[in-house]
């Protein structure tokens, strides 16, 4: 199993970025599909259309989420989800550990280039 950590700055309040990593309607918005989520301790989500499926495990609002994402039964991998304020809005802070070796480089590519993104690009399109 792998490991992934990265630090993206979001141009918004923490508060603003939360609501769009915890309200089914903000993340339709920002990733363009098909997505299930409630700010629930055992929540079963999708998000992507169902390429990201997971149970939320702590909720922290406006601060700190922890999600376990499915793979494989044989697998436990883990997405912690920070918030820190940031002179430019939000510092957002990612820690998944237990990646499958065989997924590890797709995963870590679509914290960068997909998630974090897009979520960038949400938000700097709210602002024009």
């Amino acid at each position: 199993m792998k490991e992934y950590k990265g630090y993206f700055t979001i141009t918004a309040e923490p508060e603003m970025v939360w609501n769009a990593l915890t309200r089914e309607a903000t993340i339709m918005l920002w990733t363009g599909a098909r997505a299930e989520m409630k700010p629930e301790v055992g929540f079963e989500f999708s998000m992507w259309d169902d390429d990201i499926v997971g149970k939320n495990l702590e909720i922290e609002e406006n601060r700190r989420l922890v999600q376990e994402w499915y793979f494989d039964e044989d697998s436990e991998s883990i997405v912690t989800l920070i918030l820190h304020p940031h002179k430019k809005g939000t510092s957002l802070e990612v820690r998944h550990i237990g990646i499958p070796e065989e997924y590890y480089e797709n995963i870590s590519e679509g914290w960068t280039e997909v998630y974090a993104a897009s979520l960038q690009e949400f938000f700097e399109e709210e602002e024009k």
